[in-house]
């Protein structure tokens, strides 16, 4: 049996501190300090923060490497890569590129899936695809010419490896997709990349949506005589996507949005396969993105994705809001773990689920990094 001393151990509902968590492949709850068999191997926090480990559910790219790649190779490098930034779990998420890649993507993380839960990296929870059943009109940075219409075949098809699917609800027949979809799988539909008005947004989330895709980021905006997609997600019980990389979204709306949002906030980082490399020139969907700092452009400027680490995403919360830090921890954590319905074994430390772990520095610097168990990474 292990145990993490000396820890401010971050609990759903608060923090605790001067005393221990036991696990072993499980959490085994926590325990006072007296309680910790002599023979015990001990893990010294040293006054840091014990936090479940973070689930990144979009993310497209990370150390020059991207989903839609479709490389084994490129998967682990970055199931590897972005541990180091206390994620444990991950959906490898898709871009609207030819369906040849996207299968050729869908295939290679199927082909990974079992073998992640066991391997140096964050465990594969399933593929987030987003896109190419989008509008043109808020494309953003995905490429137009293999955008397609709604298929709810395809995603019920895949629906072994396909976790989460963004689908523009006011294209031709994509509510009926939406509804086929919910109602013959367990992917769920998040509504994204999309033109739809407040009425038809809603009209996607009646259909079966449950999720919206990086809010404010390419979609109908707020507005108090239309209150577009934004005005849907906030009035609806809706799991809703944030990037808190404070360029995407200003950081003076984090605390609005979490305090309508709730339980339902996920914080996302859209990440590209720019995170963790210096500035300058890169690729997203075959399309030239340019990195200067947090900001990913297109060469018209539009934004395409982001550099942000989760940890950070976390970190950008807590500096710019008054949200108690496990509020902000949970929604990196129990949030995306329910979005996806993985929540009966990963999202927080509750005792008999999964023991993904993260210790941090009090900055919220990843320390170390315990997937199921074993100590993946030290800093």
């Amino acid at each position: 049996m292990k145990y993490i001393v000396n820890g401010n151990i971050i609990l759903k509902d608060g923090i605790v501190e001067g005393c221990a968590l036991a696990f072993e492949d499980k959490i085994l709850g926590i325990t006072s300090n007296e309680q910790i068999p002599a023979d015990a191997e001990i893990i010294d926090a040293n006054g840091g923060f014990v936090a479940p480990g973070l689930i990144d559910i979009h993310i497209h790219g990370y150390l020059g490497e991207d989903t839609s790649d479709g490389s084994a190779d490129g998967i682990k490098k970055m199931a590897n890569g972005i541990m180091k930034n206390g994620v444990t779990s991950w959906c490898p998420t898709t871009m609207t590129v030819s369906m040849d890649e996207i299968n050729k993507a869908l295939d290679t993380v199927r082909s990974l899936k079992a073998e992640s839960k066991n391997w140096d990296g964050a465990e594969i929870l399933g593929v987030n695809l987003e896109g190419p059943f989008i509008n043109p009109k808020k494309k953003g940075a995905q490429a137009e010419s293999h955008i397609l219409p709604p298929d709810a075949q395809f995603i019920i098809d895949n629906a072994d490896i396909i976790s989460l699917a963004t689908i523009a609800p006011e294209m031709n027949g994509g509510c009926d997709a939406i509804k086929k979809i919910c109602e013959s799988c367990d992917v769920k539909v998040s509504i994204g990349h999309t033109d739809a008005t407040f009425e038809e947004a809603l009209a996607g989330i009646d259909a079966g949506a449950t999720h919206i895709t990086h809010l404010f980021n390419a979609q109908t905006p707020l507005h108090h005589r239309n209150p577009g997609v934004v005005g849907a997600a906030l009035q609806s019980d809706v799991y809703t996507e944030l990037i808190c990389d404070t360029f995407h979204v200003h950081k003076g709306l984090f605390e609005l949005i979490a305090k309508v949002k709730g339980e339902k906030l996920v914080l996302i980082t859209d990440c590209t396969r720019a995170g963790g490399m210096p500035d300058g020139e890169y690729t997203l969907g075959g399309q030239k993105i340019i990195v200067n700092g947090i900001e990913c452009l297109l060469e018209d400027g539009t934004i395409a994705g982001s550099v942000l680490k989760l940890n950070n995403a976390v970190k950008n919360v807590f500096n710019n809001t008054n949200m108690p830090l496990w509020t902000v921890v949970n929604a990196a954590t129990l949030s995306p773990a329910k979005a996806i319905g993985v929540d009966d074994r990963k999202g927080s430390l509750d005792a008999g689920k999964d023991a993904d772990i993260i210790i941090t520095d009090s900055d919220f610097n990843v320390l170390k990094t315990i997937i199921k168990g074993e100590v993946r990474y030290e800093a």
